[in-house]
């Protein structure tokens, strides 16, 4: 048996979060990355720096906003950039990249994904439930789900892994009551999430850690990170192929969070044995 250690890592620009990504790499020693928020243009991604610690790459890209990438010390094959509309619809953002790595005989199918916020300012008479933003985020996950229901049967290990933008549970935020009902932990997006597991995936983390409270980010302003009030908010869904083959799963903050010029996010990780 080989154990795979597959993470997902919001970078929060990959041109001013290189150094620390590439430190975190050398000690952490990750066999696949998904990556989010890159923030570049296909051009400026370092595939040069990566191929030299042992890393293939597959981006989507888009200038200054969003994209999204798949690191892998394994050849990337079948890379799939965007998530499929629902009816006529047009999305041009990157937020979804898939590709499938094989290990020994054993296909394993990832998936890196950047759920939109949903937040901003609000123009007059908007509420979060109607505002466009938040709306695009709610579909955004029907979009997931639609899509993760036909693929979910095939006979290979799956693993969708990202920045979802939503807490789920209670002990996902540093304080449940304020924080009811407002971006990234409103119920409206936390069922979505739910429905989006409920075909069949499952919370790596939460699977392996069921009581611990563990954050993924934590907001740049108000000393967030220094007084721990954070959320966790990217998660790494496994199918069911995936799941049986867990070994551990863990939330990599110390160390990575609290360096100088550091992500928002720190990254999650999964450790499967195949």
């Amino acid at each position: 048996m080989t154990k795979i250690k597959i993470a997902s890592f919001n970078v929060n620009s990959i041109k001013a979060r290189l150094p620390r990504l590439l430190e975190w790499l050398k000690t952490s020693n990750p066999d696949v990355v998904l990556l989010q928020e890159l923030k570049c243009v296909e051009n400026d991604f370092p595939f040069e720096e990566l191929f030299d610690l042992g890393y293939n790459s597959a981006v989507s890209c888009q200038k200054s906003y969003n994209g999204v990438a798949i690191i892998s010390k394994f050849k990337i094959e079948d890379v799939v950039k965007s998530l499929p509309v629902l009816g006529e619809e047009v999305d041009e953002q990157a937020r979804y990249i898939e590709g499938v790595i094989s290990v020994g005989k054993k296909a394993i199918r990832v998936a890196s994904i950047y759920v939109p916020n949903g937040g901003g300012e609000l123009s007059q008479n908007k509420t979060l439930e109607n505002s466009k933003k938040f709306l695009y985020k709610l579909n955004f996950f029907k979009r997931l789900e639609s899509y993760f229901s036909k693929i979910i049967y095939y006979d290979e290990i799956q693993i969708f892994g990202g920045d979802y933008n939503v807490a789920v549970e209670e002990i996902d935020v540093f304080d449940a009551n304020s924080l009811k009902n407002t971006v990234c932990f409103h119920d409206l997006e936390r069922q979505a999430f739910r429905s989006l597991k409920n075909i069949g995936l499952i919370d790596s983390y939460r699977a392996c850690n069921p009581q611990n409270q563990s954050f993924s980010w934590w907001d740049y302003r108000g000393s967030s990170w220094q007084h721990n009030k954070g959320l966790r908010i990217d998660y790494l869904l496994t199918s069911s192929l995936a799941s049986d083959k867990i070994v551990s799963a863990t939330i990599e903050d110390k160390g990575i969070r609290d360096q100088e010029k550091a992500s928002d996010h720190c990254p999650v990780s999964v450790t499967i044995s195949v």
